[in-house]
């Protein structure tokens, strides 16, 4: 990390990767940028998800909106009961009370999670059975 006045620096492959320790690896990798890039108004994360891997759980927020950006791969995404397909450089806005949970496709996907007002998640509530089939 680099930082300086007016700017910080951080490679997100050497961000914590968080997947492990809630079990998850190694079917998921999940890094929490915002503390690393002293962000203070927004936030940012990145998720690589395994070929037909499912995030175990669902979020929605009370006042952070979402955008996530699918880098590599294709997802779907369920928003409270719709499912939509992404590809590759597709970028969706999730508005905060949305209920949200990704699935990579079969070749897995590589997404970059934007949020807005940063929070530390104060305002994130999960949702364990979201995927109820």
């Amino acid at each position: 990390m680099t930082g300086m006045a007016g700017y910080t620096i951080v490679n997100l492959k050497d961000v914590e990767d968080m997947a492990p320790r809630f079990g998850y690896a190694p079917n998921m990798e999940s890094r929490f940028a915002r503390r690393p890039l002293e962000l203070e108004n927004s936030g940012l994360s990145y998720f690589r998800i395994g070929p037909d891997y499912r995030m175990p759980f669902g979020h929605h927020h009370t006042y952070q909106e979402e955008i996530y950006v699918v880098l590599s791969g294709s997802a779907r995404i369920k928003l409270d009961e719709e499912i939509v397909a992404l590809g590759q450089w597709d970028a969706i806005r999730v508005a905060a009370t949305t209920a949200r949970a990704i699935e990579a496709g079969s070749e897995g996907a590589e997404i970059l999670a934007f949020g807005a007002p940063s929070n530390d998640n104060a305002d994130a509530q999960v949702l364990p059975d979201f995927w109820r089939d």
